[in-house]
């Protein structure tokens, strides 16, 4: 019985999948007569190189290719299927470089190149796969051939790590074409493996072929090669199901992902150790759980982010939905950084089952990402007093911070209705003032927020700046009108603006620069924490950085 990966390798640069930038290119350059002597095929395992190898050496020697064929093979004459099933070929030769890496290899290899191939219209195609293990030795018997190559004679050196080959020859890399082939997602890989199972008249379960998908990492013979394996551990006459493929490849249920996921949204540290002896219990490789960890909180943050993750199964795609509300970006953002951070110690632990729990205490210790407002709340404060956000400013946040309890929300005060210019009442309604400015202009506010109401003579209202600033008292000054208009809805009559000092100021000083949309925003901080203690004592308790 021939294995699937062989039977349904491709025979045509059409059938290459997801590999269209290569298969134009060589179709295109077998058409017009441009074939190069050499080429360089890198990219993953399990993509197509020495299958795009074989397709190029049977396009070149194809016994019904003519004009009308586009530089296709037909993939049915006696030369292609010569080639397509490896069989013994004078004209294609392929090799395996990790057992023909030396110089004498090479030799022979230069040696036979230069006879002629069976026949006038034929090529001579040598394929060698694993190039990257030929030694600086061999590497060099091979580069005058390179350069001045026997007639109708072809190249294909085929890589999983052309940066190998950079490094030992680099001077071979001038004399190849390279072409890099992508790793193949999953959908391409559940679409054929969909084909196969029609042409095979066999089924399978949507979700046992993206475990199938996923565990193939990108590459198609690994996936249709763990589609074989599954199918020869027995179907029971009924489709493949996921259950099948997990227990075949040993693969962690969904459920221990989905108990991953409330441990750390609930900050279940005390649920870490059972998890983790359900794992080893299960005879589970911890590496592989902590990987699929990653890709699992990776979803999480894509779908909240609007994305759609590939490659999970239908209960995954359920938990992941059920768990982005619990488990906000930022804070996703944070784990995923931990995980970076541990990764290479886990991978490198004399004792990884310890290194596993202290990942994921880790996790479910981690302090969570809190809103302002949340706080302001906490402490029993209305939102809406003091510092607001103005227009298109981002949500101010406080980070490393565990999340507070809710407590009442404060009903909105009734503005106040017209009154006297007193300086008691001024000083009273200053705060709304401040916050009238702030959504006229948030610069204004930011500068209101460094004032205080000094004094009032008759309708002359005297503002105090409580720094010594002068970008400040210069941006008071520009804006006196502006303030008096801001005072107008809370008294009687209209009143004049005066900033304390300002007449004092010596004729001909410097003026001071503008102030900036940056320096604004850091005084509006700055003030926050100044004029409301709750806060300010929250932030040092806490110990928590105040972000705008």
């Amino acid at each position: 019985m021939i294995a699937l990966a062989r039977k349904y390798r491709p025979k045509r640069f059409s059938d290459l999948i997801v590999q269209d930038h290569v298969a134009a290119a060589l179709r295109g350059a077998v058409a017009g007569g441009r074939v190069a002597h050499g080429y360089l095929f890198a990219g993953p395992r399990g993509v197509g190189k020495t299958t795009a190898a074989r397709i190029l050496a049977m396009a070149l020697n194809c016994e019904r290719r003519g004009p009308s064929s586009g530089g296709e093979p037909c993939g049915e004459c006696d030369s292609c299927v010569r080639i397509w099933t490896g069989a013994a070929n004078l004209d294609v030769v392929e090799l395996d470089a990790a057992s023909n890496r030396g110089v004498d290899d090479a030799r022979d290899l230069r040696e036979r190149a230069m006879y002629a191939a069976s026949a006038e219209h034929r090529h001579k195609v040598y394929i060698v796969d694993e190039a990257h293990m030929l030694t600086r030795e061999a590497w060099n018997a091979l580069l005058k051939i390179l350069e001045e190559p026997p007639p109708r004679v072809v190249f294909v050196f085929a890589t999983t790590d052309p940066q190998k080959i950079a490094q030992t020859a680099a001077p071979i890399l001038s004399r190849l074409q390279r072409f890099d082939f992508r790793r193949i997602g999953p959908h391409a890989i559940v679409a054929r493996l969909q084909q196969v199972l029609a042409a095979e008249r066999l089924e399978a379960q949507e979700d046992a072929l993206q475990l199938i998908a996923r565990s193939a990492d990108g590459g198609m013979r690994d996936g249709l090669s763990i589609l074989d394996q599954v199918l020869s551990f027995g179907t029971e006459g009924g489709p493949v199901t996921a259950e099948q493929v997990r227990e075949v490849l040993g693969l962690i249920p969904d459920d221990l992902y989905g108990e991953m996921l409330r441990l750390v949204a609930e900050r279940d540290a005390k649920a870490v150790f059972p998890l983790v002896e359900r794992l080893v219990d299960g005879g589970a490789d911890l590496g592989e759980f902590v990987a699929g960890a990653g890709e699992t909180l990776r979803a999480v943050l894509l779908v909240g982010l609007g994305g759609e993750p590939e490659g999970l199964t239908e209960s995954l795609q359920a938990l992941v939905r059920k768990y982005r509300s619990l488990l906000p970006a930022p804070d996703v953002v944070r784990l995923l950084a931990v995980l970076s951070e541990m990764e290479l110690q886990i991978k490198s632990s004399g004792n990884t089952r310890l290194a596993v729990e202290l990942l994921l205490l880790r996790w479910a210790m981690m302090a969570r990402t809190v809103e302002l407002e949340e706080v302001i709340r906490a402490l029993g404060r209305e939102p809406g007093k003091g510092e607001r956000p103005g227009k298109g400013d981002p949500v101010p946040v406080l980070r490393d911070a565990a999340p507070l309890p809710p407590s009442q929300a404060v009903s909105p005060a009734v503005p106040p209705e017209k009154g006297p210019v007193t300086v008691d009442r001024l000083r009273a309604l200053w705060s709304r003032v401040i916050e009238d400015a702030r959504v006229k202009s948030p610069m204004l506010g930011a500068l209101l927020q460094q004032a205080e109401v000094a004094a009032v003579d008759g309708t002359t209202v005297t503002i105090r700046l409580l720094d010594t600033n002068p970008v400040h008292a210069e941006g008071i000054e520009r804006q006196r009108e502006a303030v008096a208009h801001l005072l107008g809805p809370y008294v009687l009559e209209p009143v004049r603006v005066k900033l304390e000092g300002a007449g004092n100021r010596e004729r001909g000083a410097v003026r001071p620069a503008r102030l900036t949309e940056d320096a604004a925003r850091a005084e509006r901080l700055k003030t926050l924490r100044a004029k409301d203690p709750g806060l300010n004592a929250a932030v040092d308790a806490l110990d928590l950085e105040l972000l705008e």
